[in-house]
């Protein structure tokens, strides 16, 4: 097993990872659903949604998030035979700022603030991100998002820009943990760029891709199930 006291920075995937995108996701999905009477379980509309937000991304790698958003619902609308009015899927859009944290991840941020230099590599807009991290209760010592990169993950775009920000900090690569829920945005394009990854298994017990379709073969090198958990792992290894 990995050391946590190795590495200097974490960088860190937010929505998935830190903010729970999946409960903001079906928030508002569900309602449209019953709305239009489709018949769509939970999982059914995750896994559709990350179909069509990975198209969308790859195809508009330079759109805002809630433009991403506003298209995914259009598609969700021809997959399923509903109608899309333009109010709904801009609100589906704009609806970011109401995504929950996770319970764990201001606590758990507070923790490794006092440890690490924190960084987010999200692939968001600036405004978007900036309405979560009222609910992470942190500052993070760099910020990346698609906005900034005109790229979405698992593009590398994000990683090279994190890498800039942290060699002007004094962190080298080697000195990096990237931290992260999704296998196919963050550990494949991790992995491919030499990283050591520690996976936060929101999912585990669940089954199921959720929201984030299902990755190339990738081994992180540390699996836990919640940030609780990862700073749990820190404080034992640390005493120890």
């Amino acid at each position: 097993m990995i050391r946590l006291s190795d590495f200097d920075a974490l960088t860190f995937d937010c929505y998935g990872t830190l903010i729970d995108w999946e409960s903001g996701i079906l928030a508002v999905l569900k309602p449209w659903t019953t709305r239009h009477g489709v018949r769509a379980d939970d999982e059914t509309l995750l896994m559709a949604f990350g179909k069509a937000e990975t198209r969308r991304e790859s195809a508009h790698p330079k759109a805002l998030y809630p433009e991403i958003l506003a298209l995914v619902l259009h598609d969700l609308g021809a997959e399923f035979g509903a109608p899309v009015g333009e109010a709904e899927a801009t609100a589906f859009g704009a609806s970011v700022k109401d995504w929950p944290a996770f319970a764990d991840s201001a606590t758990a941020l507070a923790y490794l603030k006092e440890h690490y230099k924190l960084i987010v590599v999200s692939n968001v807009d600036r405004a978007s991100f900036a309405q979560s991290n009222k609910k992470l209760g942190v500052t993070f010592d760099a910020i990346v998002t698609a906005q900034d990169t005109g790229a979405y993950k698992p593009a590398l775009h994000h990683f090279h820009l994190a890498f800039e920000r942290l060699s002007e900090m004094g962190v080298r690569k080697g000195k990096l943990l990237h931290v992260a829920q999704s296998l196919f945005h963050d550990h494949v394009p991790a992995k491919q760029l030499g990283l050591t990854t520690a996976w936060i298994n929101r999912r585990a017990g669940r089954g199921g891709d959720g929201a984030t379709p299902a990755a190339a073969p990738v081994k992180p090198d540390l699996e836990v199930p919640s940030m609780a958990a990862f700073v749990e792992l820190h404080r034992r290894q640390t005493a120890g």
